[in-house]
């Protein structure tokens, strides 16, 4: 069975789209899922500045490009936006846990059954605004 390499995404707005979607945390990270209207299997991946330093965030990036790029084509959600948000254990966690945390967290996406929304914070501001001014 030949299978598409999965596509990068790289806009903002897909990244804001894909947390209206399905959620599955893990200790090394947390998985976003959404429908991309039939774009094919993408995925992004974001590490933020309060995890560590560059190059630790790099690391942790590479660590997901790897996982991603070996699971999404054979376990990925067809037409599906993937987004990985690392969390401080993705340096430490072992590859071998995270693979089959990845695989967990797929699974239970592809079923419906991922954890429920994270509920905003208070005194946090919208991530995206439209413009109301015409």
């Amino acid at each position: 069975m030949t299978s598409t390499k999965p596509a990068i995404i790289t806009q903002r707005r897909d990244f804001l789209a894909a947390n209206q979607g399905l959620r599955a945390a893990r200790p090394a990270f947390v998985l976003l899922a959404s429908p991309n209207g039939g774009k094919g299997v993408r995925f992004g991946i974001t590490v933020t500045k309060r995890i560590g330093n560059a190059v630790v965030r790099n690391r942790i990036k590479r660590r997901f490009r790897e996982l991603l790029r070996d699971a999404l084509p054979k376990e990925g959600l067809p037409d599906h936006d993937h987004i990985l948000i690392g969390r401080d254990a993705a340096l430490r966690r072992d590859f071998a846990i995270m693979r089959k945390d990845l695989g967990f967290a797929l699974r239970a996406v592809r079923e419906g059954n991922g954890d429920a929304p994270r509920a905003p914070r208070p005194g946090k501001r919208p991530a995206h605004r439209r413009n109301t001014r015409r």
